[in-house]
């Protein structure tokens, strides 16, 4: 607790000599890999991410420091991105968890400076979702130690609710069912994947989606599936439908291909994939290749970059439009938290809740309801973890990968 001296007139604040985080360092990092309940069907460009009665893995990282613990979350998403449940269990156990410990809870920018030593980025952030899973965590436990929310913790809270879009990824003779079931939820905007099917079939799959919900708000996402001739053909033959935005119709590394098609596209251009680092970002307003940029904070390697890309973009006077990876109550409440601070009001993509069960969260979780998510308020990401439940139901199911706990002051191979 601060006191306070009047001096000359001016109030002068007296810090008592131990605050919550002084010399508190990190003690221990251990991963979980949980298989989370699907609930439905989820098809991306990319491939099959989730089967309705199957299991989608999560990566979940436990960092441990004075008696307090926080957690993070990373989804593998071998369809959309090159992390596997190996590759990120490997990265943290061997890589990037070692040299944290010892380090600050606090120094959240310095640990993305060791990461960037313990694997050098290449072209751009690698191993983001690694990064992710370790920066949620770190947040988590800070503000748990402060008792602070994140948003308290950064000063920067503009609103307390987010709405949210339901997703179509179905056939175009199921999507009418898919906007129902959306309608029946409550949710009143969609977002439609597209590039699964000729382009022929992603035109009929969105009339049907207009033609179910005459007023929504759409959002059209590609993930990286056309050229650009394709891509203008789909602009074009979209105009009717009065589509929000068309997001990543190209591969990921063609910002010359991206201004092509802003250039002479009717419908706004945003960007997801390509924006792994906040200096992408500054690229591709240089080149004038991007009208929206879609803050995902796996994507950005956590909430400490994501925060720097979203100021970046709002200071560039570029659209900002909300998304996530399927993500589970953890990572669902950390893009709350950033979309928040940042005031973004459009309809997110945060589809978690849609096609998986966050199966580890202790209570309710984060608020959903009519379509709308709750910014948390409890201290922290604000999602309280059932850690018997987290080791209750982890598995290992890869070869040549043992469960490890790396612990302060022990040797490290």
């Amino acid at each position: 607790m601060n006191s306070f001296l009047e001096e000359g007139g001016l109030l002068t604040s007296i810090a008592t000599p131990a605050s919550a985080l002084q010399g508190l360092v990190i003690e221990s990092i251990e991963c979980f890999v949980l298989p989370l309940p699907t609930l439905r069907d989820f098809v991306i460009s990319g491939g099959v991410v989730t089967r309705r009665g199957g299991t989608h893995p999560r990566v979940l990282v436990r960092i441990g420091a004075g008696g307090a613990v926080g957690w993070g979350e990373a989804t593998p998403a071998p369809t959309w991105t090159y992390e596997t449940v190996e590759s990120i269990v490997a990265t943290i156990e061997r890589y990037l968890g070692p040299p944290l410990l010892n380090r600050p809870v606090w120094d959240i920018a310095g640990a993305h400076r060791v990461f960037d030593r313990a694997i050098n980025p290449g072209y751009t952030t690698g191993t983001p979702l690694a990064k992710a899973a370790l920066d949620l965590a770190l947040h988590d436990l800070v503000g748990r130690l402060l008792g602070l929310s994140i948003g308290e913790l950064w000063g920067q809270r503009q609103i307390d609710r987010v709405p949210l879009a339901w997703i179509v990824s179905g056939d175009p003779p199921t999507a009418a069912d898919e906007v129902a079931e959306g309608l029946d939820a409550g949710y009143g905007a969609f977002k439609i994947k597209v590039g699964t099917a000729p382009l022929e079939e992603d035109v009929r799959r969105v009339e049907a989606v207009r033609a179910a919900a005459p007023t929504a708000p759409l959002w059209v996402d590609a993930n990286q599936g056309y050229t650009v001739n394709q891509a203008l053909q789909l602009s074009r033959r979209l105009q009717p439908y009065d589509i929000d935005l068309l997001e990543q119709p190209l591969r990921a590394n063609d910002p010359l291909g991206l201004r092509r098609l802003r250039e002479r596209s009717e419908i706004p251009i945003a960007v997801d994939e390509s924006l792994v680092h906040p200096s992408d970002l500054a690229a591709f307003v240089h080149l004038q290749a991007l009208d929206i940029a879609v803050a995902k904070v796996q994507r950005t390697s956590g909430l400490h970059l994501s925060r720097r890309l979203c100021a970046l973009a709002q200071d560039c006077g570029i659209g900002l439009a909300g998304s996530g990876l399927t993500d589970s109550d953890l990572g669902l409440a950390a893009s709350l938290h950033l979309f928040a601070a940042f005031g973004m009001d459009r309809p997110a993509d945060l589809n978690g809740r849609q096609f998986v069960r966050s199966t580890y969260v202790a209570g309710p979780g984060v608020e959903v309801r009519d379509g709308v998510a709750m910014v948390p308020t409890g201290p922290g990401l604000g999602v309280e973890v059932d850690e018997e439940a987290v080791r209750g139901q982890a598995v290992y199911p890869f070869d040549g990968l043992l469960r490890r706990r790396i612990t302060a002051g022990a040797g490290h191979p």
